[in-house]
């Protein structure tokens, strides 16, 4: 964690310059009690900032992340501040370490890898990938163009058919389940 810490220090003022503000996800009480306090101090710091948003996954699991916000979701039940039917994928989303956040649209899997490997287990149920045989610490701006470039090819369909979005098209669950494809074009799904 000694690692994770100089680079909190070394960047932090890089991201107050560049209106970044960081997040992190994941069981953090885990993690030693300086770093702890640091991460807290550097969210805390960059929370006003409406630019990017660096969010680091540390000490993070999708199984875990899903059981812990299951927990969360009994314990509202339980105390009355939810019922039972109250609970569905949005009020289940608001639940995990990523509320507030859109899902991803693109997860870019570096060394050829083809698993998700317990990571945004439910977030990513409708994301795109992409797979490279480079390594992370050789992929470049160059990698990412491409990868960004093959996603703006893809049809977003969201588990319907090419045929199913032009029909719903303009209709209030294609507004929320199809951001962005709207804004394609008449003839795009």
């Amino acid at each position: 964690m000694l690692l994770l810490e100089e680079f909190i220090q070394r960047e932090i003022d890089e991201l107050m310059k560049n209106d970044m503000q960081l997040r992190t996800i994941g069981r953090m009480e885990g993690l030693p009690s300086t770093t702890r306090k640091q991460m807290r101090e550097a969210v805390l710091r960059t929370r006003e900032n409406r630019g990017l948003i660096l969010n680091l996954a540390l000490n993070y699991g999708g199984r875990a992340e899903i059981v812990d916000a299951t927990k969360s979701i009994l314990l509202a039940v339980e105390s009355g501040r939810m019922s039972p039917e109250d609970v569905d994928e949005d009020s289940f989303a608001s639940f995990l370490c990523t509320a507030g956040l859109p899902d991803p649209d693109l997860l870019v899997r570096t060394g050829g890898e083809m698993r998700i490997s317990n990571f945004l287990l439910y977030q990513l149920a409708y994301a795109e990938f992409w797979v490279t045989p480079v390594f992370w610490p050789d992929f470049t701006p160059q990698d990412l163009s491409e990868a960004i470039s093959a996603y703006q090819q893809r049809e977003r369909r969201f588990g319907m058919t090419g045929e199913q979005c032009r029909r719903m098209k303009g209709k209030d669950r294609v507004s929320r389940w199809l951001p962005g494809i709207l804004k394609r074009g008449d003839d795009a799904p």
